[in-house]
Parts: C-alpha cells; sequence; structure tokens
C-alpha cells in the first residue's frame, strides 16, 4: 500500500553548517514557488488585456494553482513517501520552472491556466514536504528558527518576487515576467541538487491515516480553522489589491513600489512572530487576525493616496508576514509525531483557501465592486479572532 512519512528524527550527527546550507536551499525554493504562485497578483489587468479576459476572469490564475496545491498536498505526499525527499522537492521546482515558461509563450486563457494546473501540483507537494523539513536537517533547538526562514522565503517572494515579477512585466510585458521566474526556478533547483543532503523518507502510515490526523487531533482542526479563515479573508482582498488601489487613484507606477512595501513589512513580521511564537502562539494567532482585519477596513474606509495606501500596507504586510511561521507552528505544535501528515492538511487547507479567496473575490469585483472585498475579508478575518479566542486547544508541546 502507498505509504507517506508522518514522522522522522530531528537531524543528530550533521554539521550545523551543511543543516544550514540545506534550510537556505529550501527556503530558495519556498521563494520561486510562492513568486510563482502569486505572481498574477501584480499581472492581473495586462494579463487580462492580453488574452481579452476581465480582471475577475484572470483572478483564476490565482484560483487555479491554490485549488490544485490543495489537492496535490497530501496526494504527492503520500504518493512520494518511500522516496528521498531531496529528489521529489527538486522535481517539483523543475516542473514549476517548466510551467512558467509555457505561461510565457502561451497565446490563449486556457493555456496559460493549464501551466497554472502545473504550478499548483508543484507549489502543493513542495509546501507538505518542506513545512517540517527542519527538524531532518537542522539541531532539534534550531528547529524553531530554521522553520522562520524557511517560511521568510514566502515573505521575500511578496518582497522581491512579485513586486520584481510586477515591475518587470511594467517594463518589458508579462511574458517576459513569467519567463523570468520560470528560469529562477531552474536556477534554484541547481542550488537544491547541490546544497541538500539526502533525506531519506521516514516512519510511514497509509492513506487512512491522513483523515485520522484531522478527526483525532483537535490542535489541528482548529489551526485548519484558523487557515479557512485567515487565509480567504487576505486573499479576497489581497487579489484584487492592484484595482483596489487603482481606484483610489494610485497610479499603475506606483503600484509596484507599495507592494514591495508591503513585502518589507512582511519579512519584518515573520521574523517578529518567529520570536514570539514559541512562547506567544495564540496571542500571535489573534494578533494577526486583529491586525488584518483592520488594515482591510482602514483601507477601505480612507481616502488613499500613495503614501497612505503604503502605510496600510505596511500593517497589512505586518500582519500577513506573520501567518505562515505562526500557523505552521500551530500544526507543528498539535501534532509532533505526525508532522509531514498534518503539514500536508494544513498546505490543502492554505491553497484551497488562496483559491477560494480569490474566486469569491473575483465574483464581487465583478459582481459588486472592488471595495467590497475588502470588508468581505476583514469579516472573516474578524471570526478567526473569536474563534481563536475560544479554542480549547493547540498548544501542547513547546516547539524546540
Amino acid at each position: 500500500m502507498t505509504t507517506v512519512e508522518t514522522g522522522a528524527p530531528a537531524a543528530t550527527g550533521r554539521s550545523p553548517v551543511k543543516g544550514w546550507l540545506a534550510v537556505m536551499a529550501v527556503t530558495l525554493g519556498i521563494f520561486s514557488l510562492m513568486t510563482s504562485e502569486l505572481l498574477p497578483v501584480g499581472l492581473l489587468t495586462p494579463v487580462g488585456q492580453a488574452l481579452d479576459v476581465s480582471e475577475g476572469t484572470a483572478g483564476l490564475m490565482v484560483t487555479v494553482p491554490g485549488l490544485v496545491a490543495a489537492v496535490s498536498a497530501p496526494l504527492v505526499t503520500v504518493a512520494t513517501g518511500h522516496i528521498d525527499r531531496r529528489i521529489v522537492l527538486v522535481v517539483l521546482i523543475g516542473l514549476m520552472g517548466a510551467a512558467n515558461l509555457a505561461s510565457a509563450f502561451a497565446t490563449s486563457f486556457t493555456v496559460v491556466l493549464a501551466a497554472r494546473f502545473l504550478i499548483g501540483l508543484s507549489v502543493g507537494g513542495f509546501w507538505s514536504i518542506a513545512g517540517g523539513i527542519a527538524l531532518r536537517l537542522v539541531p532539534a533547538r534550531h528547529v524553531a528558527r530554521a522553520t522562520a526562514v524557511i517560511f521568510g522565503g514566502v515573505e521575500t517572494a511578496s518582497v522581491l518576487g512579485v513586486p520584481g515579477g510586477t515591475l518587470i512585466g511594467d517594463l518589458s510585458g508579462w511574458r517576459t515576467a513569467f519567463a523570468a521566474v520560470g528560469i529562477l526556478g531552474l536556477v534554484f533547483l541547481a542550488c537544491m541538487l547541490f546544497f541538500m543532503p539526502r533525506v531519506p523518507a521516514g516512519r510511514t502510515v497509509t492513506f487512512s491515516a491522513l483523515p485520522q490526523v484531522f478527526r483525532g487531533n483537535a490542535g489541528v482542526r482548529v489551526g485548519i480553522a484558523l487557515t479557512f479563515l485567515v487565509i480567504t479573508g487576505h486573499f479576497l482582498a489581497y487579489t484584487f489589491v492592484r484595482p483596489v488601489l487603482q481606484g483610489d487613484g494610485v497610479t499603475d507606477s506606483s503600484i509596484g513600489v507599495l507592494l514591495l512595501t508591503f513585502g518589507v513589512a512582511g519579512i519584518c513580521g515573520n521574523f517578529i512572530a518567529g520570536a514570539l511564537v514559541i512562547h506567544h502562539l495564540r496571542r500571535c494567532v489573534m494578533g494577526i487576525s486583529a491586525v488584518l482585519a483592520t488594515a482591510m477596513a482602514v483601507l477601505a474606509l480612507a481616502d488613499t493616496g500613495a503614501f497612505s495606501a503604503g502605510a496600510i500596507l505596511v500593517l497589512w504586510g505586518l500582519g500577513y508576514g506573520a501567518v505562515p511561521v505562526t500557523f505552521q507552528t500551530w500544526i507543528l505544535d498539535a501534532a509532533p509525531d505526525a508532522t509531514e501528515a498534518a503539514t500536508s492538511l494544513y498546505v490543502s487547507a492554505f491553497n484551497l483557501s488562496i483559491a477560494l479567496g480569490a474566486l469569491l473575490g473575483g465574483f464581487a469585483v465583478d459582481g459588486i465592486g472592488t471595495t467590497s472585498v475588502l470588508w468581505t475579508g476583514a469579516a472573516l478575518t474578524v471570526l478567526a479572532l473569536f474563534v481563536a479566542g475560544g479554542a480549547r486547544h493547540g498548544v501542547h508541546h513547546p516547539v524546540p
């Protein structure tokens, strides 16, 4: 029967330097994948215009990989359960690079969506394995910090990847932006081959054990619920941040800079959360929910120019930047003996929420108006605040 690793001993007897080089290789992989998944956020308008689709329809470039990643996270993790994790991660990065190059040469929106399907496959499988791999690469006392570094790749994608891709798209065309991300992925593939050690599959379970982790662990269930509310709310609004800002009179030339501002704040939020989650996990989740809801509501209410929009995006970026490491830590803390199985469920929920948020946001933008996505996103994150405050489970074993 096909099996998958759910837990493995922490790294022992390995050089700390080699372990951290491996962590950086995984971080580069996460960076390229998240840049790829979120790149359309900054290019919705030009892609839609070039391929003759509405901005709401163009949002499917975010919805499709999110849906596919939600399914592929557990399936890829289970199907590759006996294969060296290094080999699996390298193959998935290569698939992502090829899919982006295909998007660059696409002549129809259907081809672009087919390529985005492959990107979703890569994102789901890679993240479900990489989310808990720090346990296999560095000593136990460094796991929390290494996890923060790996998920710093998510925020670095926001800082360098999405704004950089948007800038390339504005200067040289959206096709060039997709091609650049594809080439970047192949470069990082080489880095992973060079720096990553062999990471053999460890303890395994059957397919049926995945729902068992969900049913039998209240902390995992709460973590999945929080992920659904916060990520759906965030991407319902953030996917359409470009038309939202344009509607407020922000010029196209300023949007790339504002996205860069968001990303810089996100990196700060990631490492602030990385220092706090060990002892204040529940409070971090509640703080994230409050900050995100506030930022969206203020952006909806305020008559913003470039400067005031930048200030709001700093607040938004700080909140969202703390999400990946905080929620991943919640999941690892709730299921320390089933890290890959629990992480695959978390990644499924995360990416399904990205897809749902982008889809609902597309309906709202086309049917109601751009501001509606901000109010709906804020409402969902407020609900997460109450879920986190009322949860009885979640923190059982402090992450080393």
